[in-house]
């Protein structure tokens, strides 16, 4: 086989753990070369050009996986082989990547209207949810009209701000994070604040249209916030905790102590899974004692729209307690990489030897390739430094992914431009993260 898959740190069984596999069309491929819009300043075009571009990736990483489309002349060469099978995934994988990012732009920009629609959804179902339970219950009340009036002067707020923030999803614009995914921390946040608002909005709205002197009276004197004491403080809570978690990555990132790179696009299941899309404990249970408090409160204020929602001192501590654990969470997180070895790469029927120039070295460790790296183009920017020579690290190619590089080892050449004698070779990540110095001696 003219790639030399042996050498990428490990054997196909080791990829599966180590990196994820090319990315997959959502059609499988078939209709990718039948005809379709190929505009590039339209939706349906720009979908068309991913859909293209990941279909012959995908042929293009199959082709390679199996030995085949390497020319002639660098068959007899196993690293020259390697080296131009990596360059051409790493090529085609960057037009994957463009593709993907202007879909990405055009879903963002078009994300407001949908916003702003389910927005005038949940107001029709407010009002279908009132003419119901008036039907059955004592009819029209001023607090169904309160609630009502609310909730058509909230919606009509979140549209203009959705249509204001068009370019970066609308309603969505201030729960997105830095790194283009959906903030858990600022969508409970957002979640409290809505509902406190809603809340006095509600009880404003009411009291003003109560009659008599008595209700202007309650009117100038405000709002009780006595009774929402347990409101505003899980709201004060979910606020804190949304700017406590952002300095806490901000800081971590600084300080390499925590690897972020930047989404494609922000989708719903960024508010439960972590950065490489597995499932996190503890932004799943924030999300679900914030979700069950929030229910809590806007099923009394359903009840009394007359006052703020009284949330119980224990549901606001449990809030409190999760909103803790979320925390710990952020700064738990993550780590430096680390190289704990650097050996000599070994084939089959070589014999044991020093590392020289032209040899490959295996760099053992962990932290190679972070969350939310595992897409083929950012791969390709893996880069180790060995003395003062900066070597990218080749995309080896076997069946349903990658097995070089990977999260714990890494496979690249000593370029004969390394000088003999003791080198340090440090690995760069695709976050820009650095690791630890590793010495090794490289002999003539």
């Amino acid at each position: 086989m003219a790639v030399d898959t042996a050498r990428g740190g490990g054997a196909a069984g080791a990829s599966p753990g180590g990196t994820a596999g090319p990315p997959r069309a959502a059609d499988g491929g078939a209709a990718a070369g039948h005809g379709g819009c190929a505009c590039t300043d339209c939706p349906h075009g720009v979908r068309e050009g991913r859909r293209r571009a990941l279909a012959e990736f995908r042929r293009r990483h199959d082709e390679l996986a199996a030995g085949g489309g390497v020319p002639a002349a660098l068959a007899h060469s196993p690293g020259a082989s390697r080296q131009w099978v990596s360059d051409e995934l790493t090529q085609a994988a960057h037009t994957v990547a463009e593709r993907t990012r202007a879909e990405a732009d055009f879903r963002l920009g078009a994300l407001w209207r949908r916003t702003a629609t389910a927005v005038w959804g949940a107001v029709a179902l407010l009002l279908a949810g009132q003419a119901v339970t008036a039907a059955l219950g004592a009819g029209w009340t001023t607090g169904r009209t309160a609630g009502l009036v609310a909730a058509l002067a909230g919606a009509a707020a979140l549209t203009a701000a959705a249509r204001l923030h068009r370019a970066r999803g609308g309603v969505l614009a201030p729960v997105i994070g830095e790194d283009n995914r959906l903030s858990t921390s600022r969508a409970v946040a957002a979640v409290w604040v809505l509902l406190a608002s809603y809340s006095v909005l509600v009880l404003a709205v009411g009291l003003a249209a109560a009659p008599g002197s008595d209700a202007r009276a309650r009117l100038l004197a405000g709002p009780d916030l006595e009774r929402g004491a347990g409101l505003l403080t899980v709201l004060a809570l979910s606020c804190a905790a949304a700017v406590a978690a952002q300095r806490t990555v901000a800081l971590r990132v600084r300080a390499q102590r925590l690897q972020k790179v930047r989404a494609d696009r922000p989708r719903a299941a960024d508010l439960l899974t972590d950065d490489s899309g597995r499932g996190s404990f503890t932004d799943v249970q924030y999300v679900l004692v914030s979700g069950v408090a929030a229910v809590f409160a806007a099923v009394r204020l359903a009840r009394r729209p007359g006052e703020l929602p009284d949330l119980p001192w224990g549901l606001a501590l449990l809030v409190a307690i999760s909103a803790v654990t979320y925390l710990a969470g952020k700064y738990a997180e993550g780590g430096r990489p680390v190289i704990l070895s650097v050996v000599r790469s070994r084939e089959v029927g070589d014999l044991d030897a020093p590392i020289r120039t032209g040899d490959d070295i295996e760099i053992r460790g962990s932290g190679f390739v972070p969350p939310g790296a595992e897409a083929p183009d950012r791969l390709a920017r893996t880069t180790v430094r060995i003395g003062a020579v900066h070597v990218h690290v080749p995309l080896v190619p076997v069946a349903g992914g990658f097995a070089n590089p990977a999260d714990a080892v890494l496979t690249v050449p000593v370029p004969v431009e390394v000088e003999p004698g003791r080198v340090e070779v440090q690995v760069i990540t695709a976050a820009g993260v650095e690791t630890n110095r590793y010495p090794i001696d490289v002999l003539d």
